[in-house]
This record gives structure tokens, C-alpha cells and sequence, in this order.
């Protein structure tokens, strides 16, 4: 077993010839469970009459050929005579416009905002940037060679190709809940280990960044998880229990400080629980000997406009223990 220090944390890496860590076998629960209640039974008619008979229609309405040519202009005219000879029908017909105009305005908007807001998007996205850079785009027709390989979290305020600003074909990125990267797993986690190892044998990626950032909801339901061994959730629980190592360094040592700041501090410590299961595959280890590959941990603070970056220089002694040295860079935006 080999011991790397990234920043002040204490990353165990495996051996080839070593099993896993054992990790924690607890399933406690992040969130309240949702009680359901039998429905209450159905109301039963007082009287066996209609509740409100409706008068003779005034109008019968007949089907014409041209009916469907009827311009919107033309409708409304038809509204507005039939209003100026029945004025005693003003009162119902305006509050009925004014429920059918709420509701189509709400059903127009649920329909139309996400297919405005992606074609809007796409048209500015070609204006600017595809238009712009066709010898770019013709360059990657023909095969992508990016020099990163980003984990990043799902969250949406923590987009990494704006938040550094990468360009297409720049970075090969795996987003997921907490920006977590597992131990190699060929059974539960192939998902991942076939993105790395895409990354690292094919892609030929020079860099592996794990970046962290603030107000992770992940972190805080990973640092919630309860010790009683209950659950929730289908899966977030089982996912974040990755880093539980992380959960218990930081109980360890600031289990006075508020939660807040715990999870603040879990934030970076989860990172290099992910840059540390990074060492257990075997063509990441490779890469590091060989120092075609290198590891780094990022920090985005989007609360203070920051960001925080690590690296690790991975080498090994004729004695097989890991030597590294941690570099810290700070950016405030």
C-alpha cells in the first residue's frame, strides 16, 4: 500500500496485488421518507338531480365547409355582435375569456419555453461560435484529441466548459452527482471505469481534474447520511457513500464546527478521495509512472468568486512507495 498527501489530505493508494478499502456498509437516509395515506373515499351524491341545469343553448351552432378559413379577426368580430345583442351575457362571457386566456397563456408557455429556449440557443451558439470557427469544427469532423478529462458535478450553476471557459474538442467531461470518481469496479461502476479508460488509453488525455465546488448538495446529503443504517433514496445514497472516507475525516476532525463549514470542508476532501480512487485503475496508475498523465483537484467557490487548483506529481521509488509533491494555485475571479 502506497500513501500520498495531497494539500495537507492523506490519499491511501492501492496496489496492484491489494483488494479495495473496505467501505462503510451503511444505508442511512439523506431525506424524509414520503408517507402516503390511504385516499379519503369519494363523496356520494345528496340528490340524485343534476347541480346546476344548464338553459336551452342560445345558439345552435352548424358546421360550413369555410369554417376552418375563419381568420382569428373574424372570430372575435363574431364575439363582439354577439355580445352587443345579448349584453346580459357580458358578465359570464368576460369572466370565461378571462379563465380561457389564463389557462392558454399557461399551456402556450409550458409548451413553447423549452423548445424557444433551445432553438434560440442553438441559432446563437451557430451565429457565434460554429460560424465563426469553421476551421475549428472542420477539425474535429475528423476526431477529437482533448488534453483534459474533466469530473465535474451536475449541478447547473457549475458548468465546467463555462466556468474555464474550455472550447469543443478541449475536454473530455463526466458529469455526475457530487463529482465523485469511484474505486475501479468493473461490476457496479463500468459506466465510469469505461470513461477513464477511454480517456486515458484511446483519447490520450494529458490531464485527469477532479473539480469540487461550493453549496454542493451532494456533499450535504453525503455529510446528512444518518448512522442508524436507514435510506431513502433509490440511488443518491448508494452513489455518495463514495466518499464516505471524506464524511469521516471531516467528523473527525471538525466535528465541533458548524455544518456549514463541515460540508464546506468535505467539498475539497471529497475531491482527493476521488483523485485517490483514481490511483486503483491501473491505466491511470500507468499513465503517472510514465508521466503521460497527471492528476489534479479544482475548487469552484461560486458564492465567492473563486477557484482553487491542486496537482499531484505521482512518482515511484525502486522501493515502490509513492513520493509526491502538492502545488496549490488560488484564482479570484
Amino acid at each position: 500500500m502506497s500513501i500520498a498527501s495531497i494539500n495537507g489530505w492523506c490519499l491511501t493508494s492501492l496496489s496492484p496485488t491489494q483488494s479495495p478499502l473496505k467501505r462503510a456498509t451503511l444505508r442511512p437516509s439523506i431525506f424524509a421518507s414520503l408517507n402516503s395515506s390511504a385516499s379519503p373515499s369519494l363523496p356520494t351524491l345528496i340528490r340524485d338531480e343534476p347541480v346546476f341545469a344548464a338553459p336551452a343553448p342560445i345558439i345552435n351552432p352548424t358546421w360550413r365547409e369555410d369554417m376552418g378559413k375563419d381568420s382569428y379577426e373574424e372570430a372575435i368580430e363574431a364575439l363582439k355582435k354577439l355580445l352587443s345583442e345579448k349584453g346580459d351575457l357580458k358578465p359570464e362571457a368576460t369572466a370565461k375569456i378571462e379563465q380561457i386566456t389564463a389557462e392558454l397563456k399557461t399551456a402556450d408557455s409550458k409548451t413553447t419555453y423549452p423548445i424557444e429556449r433551445m432553438k434560440t440557443g442553438f441559432i446563437q451558439f451557430k451565429r457565434e461560435k460554429y460560424e465563426k470557427n469553421p476551421g475549428l469544427f472542420t477539425e474535429l469532423s475528423k476526431g477529437q484529441s482533448p488534453k483534459f478529462m474533466v469530473f465535474a458535478c451536475s449541478d447547473s450553476r457549475v458548468c465546467p466548459s463555462h466556468v474555464l471557459d474550455f472550447q469543443p474538442g478541449e475536454a473530455f467531461v463526466v458529469r455526475n452527482i457530487a463529482n465523485m470518481v469511484p474505486a475501479y469496479d468493473k461490476v457496479r461502476y463500468s459506466g465510469v471505469g469505461s470513461a477513464i479508460e477511454y480517456a486515458v488509453l484511446h483519447l490520450k488525455v494529458e490531464n485527469i481534474v477532479v473539480i469540487g465546488h461550493s453549496c454542493c448538495g451532494g456533499i450535504k446529503g453525503l455529510m446528512s447520511i444518518p448512522d442508524d443504517g436507514s435510506t431513502s433514496t433509490d440511488f443518491i445514497e448508494d452513489w455518495v457513500k463514495i466518499c464516505l472516507p471524506a464524511k469521516a475525516k471531516v467528523k473527525a476532525e471538525y466535528g465541533n464546527a458548524p455544518f456549514p463549514e463541515q460540508c464546506g470542508t468535505c467539498e475539497k476532501e471529497a475531491v482527493n478521495v476521488s483523485l485517490g480512487n483514481l490511483l486503483t485503475y491501473p491505466f491511470v496508475r500507468d499513465g503517472l509512472v510514465k508521466k503521460t498523465l497527471a492528476l489534479k483537484g479544482g475548487y469552484y467557490d461560486f458564492v465567492k468568486g473563486t477557484f482553487e487548483l491542486w496537482g499531484l506529481e505521482f512518482g515511484l521509488s525502486p522501493s515502490l512507495s509513492v513520493k509526491d509533491v502538492a502545488t496549490i494555485l488560488h484564482w479570484k475571479l
